[in-house]
């Protein structure tokens, strides 16, 4: 029996799929370059705005209670009985005087609610609002 032998098929390129691939390349490219075309808008004259002075901070008095049960009034250590003098004498001198009431974080060998209700007391009586100042919460309830 005899073999019939078969040439191998010569190697060719195939021009569709060039011819398709350069179409979409072309296309791609023509519509890249309408899109980066500058749209003009309606013309219009805009204003220049400008203030008188420039903005300032609302002036503001601390007052810190640490871990030991110190009294800091703006990084001055002072007495419970001498916070309402300052703070008064602060809100005189500029009545919009912010007042930050910050405790710090931590359990220290004495207890520091009493202090601090002191001191809330004596803020009270002087119809100031008071910000309380600390860590966010994350969530839990603390024991």
């Amino acid at each position: 029996m005899r073999r019939i032998r078969r040439e191998p098929p010569e190697a060719r390129i195939e021009l569709n799929p060039l011819i398709d691939l350069m179409t979409f390349l072309l296309t791609f490219f023509i519509y890249a370059v309408v899109m980066m075309v500058r749209v003009d808008m309606v013309p219009m004259e805009l204003k220049r705005f400008s203030t008188g002075q420039p903005a300032k901070p609302a002036p503001a008095a601390t007052i810190s209670l640490d871990i030991e049960g110190l009294v800091y009034f703006n990084k001055e250590k002072i007495t419970v009985e001498e916070v309402a003098a300052r703070v008064k004498a602060a809100r005189e001198a500029d009545p919009t005087t912010i007042v930050y009431l910050a405790v710090d974080h931590g359990q220290g060998k004495i207890d520091r609610a009493p202090i601090l209700q002191d001191l809330w007391d004596r803020l009270k009586d002087l119809g100031v609002a008071v910000n309380f100042v600390g860590k966010p919460s994350d969530g839990k309830p603390t024991s």
